[in-house]
C-alpha cells in the first residue's frame, strides 16, 4: 500500500509539470472529457456575460429601492424579533414568507438577483434527498451522500434528510445544474474539503455551513458519472469556482478554511454572493486568479446583503480585472482593508456600511498595493453614498464622472446605507421549520 501511494504521488508530480496550472487546476491529466467540459464552459459564459453590465446594476438598486419603499408594511405584517418571518431585502422577499416554502422549494430559483440573476439550479428537475454522510469513496460514491448526488447527470433540487455534518474526503466536484439546499435542518461541511464547482454552469448553494475545510492531497475522484480521473493537491477553498458560470451562492456561513471562503477565477462570471455571513478567516474572497489570467475581463460579479463579521483581515473581495458590484453590505469588522485589487478591475460600492478598526493604519477601505498609483488612478472604483464609520477612508479612482449612471434609477443609495444593518440582519444560514414562515 505504501509502495502504491508513493506511486501516485510521482504521477502526481509528474503529470503537474506537464500542463500548465492555470489551465488544469489541479486536473491532473486534462484529458479529452474536461478539455471538452472547459470548451462548453467557455461558451456557457460568453453566453452569460452581459454587454451592458451597469444595467445589472441599476435593476438590482431597483428591486432594492422597491424592497425598502415596502419595508413598514412588511415589517408590520411579518412580525419582528419573536421569531416570526421579517425578511426586508428583495431575496429574502421572495421567498421566505410564504408558509409553503418547503414543499415549493424551486421557488426560491426565481429570486435571485445581480449578475447571477438567470440562475436556475435545479430547477424543474427532480429531488435528491442526502441521507448519508459518509464519503469514503471516492471512484464510485454511495448512493443517498452528498458526492452521489453532485455528479449525476441531469438538473437534480439536492436536500437533507436531517440535520447533518459531512466531512469530505476529497473535493466535491460538482456538475451543471444542481440545488444544495440545506433549508429545514442544519447541515456543516466541515473538517475536510470543500466544493468545487469547475467548468459547470448554473449553480444554486444555499443554506448550509461551510467552516474548517483543509487541503486534500488529491487522487482519483469522480467527476461525474461517466468519468474520473486524477487530481492534484485541492487548495481548501470554502467554494471554489473556477470556470463557471451563472452561480448564486446564499444564505452560508462560513469561516476559518485554509485558503480562501469564495474564490472565482479562470474566466468565471455571472455570479452572485448574497446574504451570507463570513467570519474568523484571513483570506475572505478572491475574485481573479491570476496578474496575466487576462479571461477574468469577463468576470461579473454581484456581493450584495452580505455580513462581513469579526475576525476577518483581508480581501472582501480582492479582484483582478472583470467588474464587481458591491452593494448594501455589512462590514463591521476588518484588520487590513476590505476591498483590494490588481489589474484594473471595475468596482462600484454602493450603499455599504464600512466600520473601520481602531487600528490607525488599516482605516483605508480600498487597498491597490500592487500597483504604482500612475496606474490605479485610471481604474474604476467608486463609492456611492456608502457609510464610513469609526474613520474609515474609501479612495476613489478612475472618470468619476461615471458614477451617477449606477444609481439614478429611483436613486437606490440616497438611503439605503442607513439600512444596512436590516438588510443583512438574517444572513448566514437560517434555521427554517416547515409550515412556517422561514
Amino acid at each position: 500500500m505504501e509502495d502504491l501511494s508513493f506511486k501516485l504521488l510521482l504521477l502526481i508530480i509528474f503529470v503537474s509539470s506537464i500542463f500548465p496550472s492555470h489551465t488544469r487546476a489541479h486536473i491532473a491529466k486534462f484529458d479529452g472529457h474536461w478539455k471538452q467540459r472547459a470548451e462548453e464552459a467557455r461558451k456557457h459564459a460568453q453566453e452569460a456575460y452581459n454587454h451592458n453590465p451597469h444595467d445589472a446594476t441599476n435593476h438590482f438598486n431597483h428591486n432594492v429601492t422597491k424592497a425598502l419603499e415596502g419595508s413598514k408594511t412588511t415589517r408590520r405584517n411579518l412580525g419582528g424579533n419573536d421569531g416570526s418571518c421579517q425578511a426586508t431585502n428583495p431575496i429574502d422577499q421572495c421567498w421566505r414568507c410564504k408558509n409553503d416554502w418547503a414543499v415549493n422549494r424551486m421557488r426560491l430559483a426565481d429570486c435571485v438577483l445581480g449578475f447571477g440573476a438567470k440562475t436556475t439550479g435545479g430547477k424543474n428537475g427532480k429531488y435528491y434527498v442526502v441521507n448519508d454522510t459518509s464519503d469514503a469513496d471516492m471512484v464510485n460514491p454511495i448512493p443517498g451522500t452528498l458526492r452521489h448526488a453532485v455528479i449525476q447527470p441531469e438538473p437534480l433540487w439536492i436536500i437533507f434528510s436531517k440535520s447533518m455534518v459531512i466531512t469530505l474526503s476529497q473535493e466535491l466536484i460538482m456538475t451543471s445544474d444542481k440545488t444544495v439546499d440545506g433549508r429545514g435542518v442544519e447541515v456543516h461541511i466541515q473538517g475536510g474539503a470543500g466544493f468545487t464547482l469547475q467548468f459547470v454552469k448554473n449553480i444554486i448553494i444555499h443554506g448550509i455551513h461551510i467552516h474548517d475545510i483543509k487541503p486534500r492531497s488529491g487522487g482519483m475522484i469522480r467527476d461525474s458519472v461517466q468519468h474520473f480521473g486524477l487530481r492534484t493537491q485541492s487548495d481548501g477553498d470554502g467554494v471554489s469556482i473556477f470556470g463557471s458560470s451563472n452561480i448564486w451562492i446564499d444564505h452560508l456561513s462560513m469561516w476559518n478554511c485554509y485558503d480562501g471562503l469564495v474564490d472565482a477565477v479562470m474566466a468565471s462570471t455571472a455570479i452572485t454572493v448574497s446574504n451570507c455571513k463570513f467570519r474568523d478567516h484571513n483570506e475572505v474572497m478572491l475574485f481573479g486568479g491570476g496578474n496575466s489570467t487576462t479571461e477574468d475581463e469577463i468576470m461579473q460579479i454581484t456581493v450584495a446583503f452580505n455580513h462581513f463579521d469579526e475576525g476577518l483581515i483581508q480581501r472582501m473581495p480582492r479582484c483582478r480585472f472583470g467588474f464587481v458590484h458591491v452593494v448594501n453590505n455589512d462590514y463591521s469588522h476588518w484588520q487590513q482593508y476590505a476591498l483590494g485589487g490588481s489589474q484594473h478591475p471595475t468596482i462600484i460600492s454602493q450603499g455599504n456600511r464600512f466600520i473601520a478598526p481602531q487600528n490607525p493604519f488599516a482605516k483605508e477601505v480600498t487597498k491597490r498595493n500592487y500597483a504604482p498609483e500612475s496606474e490605479w488612478k485610471n481604474w474604476l472604483w467608486t463609492s456611492e453614498d456608502d457609510l464610513l464609520l469609526n474613520g474609515a477612508t474609501f479612495v476613489e479612482s478612475g472618470d468619476l464622472t461615471k458614477k451617477g449612471s449606477f444609481s439614478k434609477k429611483d436613486s437606490l443609495v440616497a438611503k439605503p446605507a442607513t439600512f444596512v444593518e436590516e438588510l443583512t440582519r438574517f444572513s448566514g444560514a437560517l434555521n427554517c421549520v416547515e409550515n412556517t414562515p422561514c
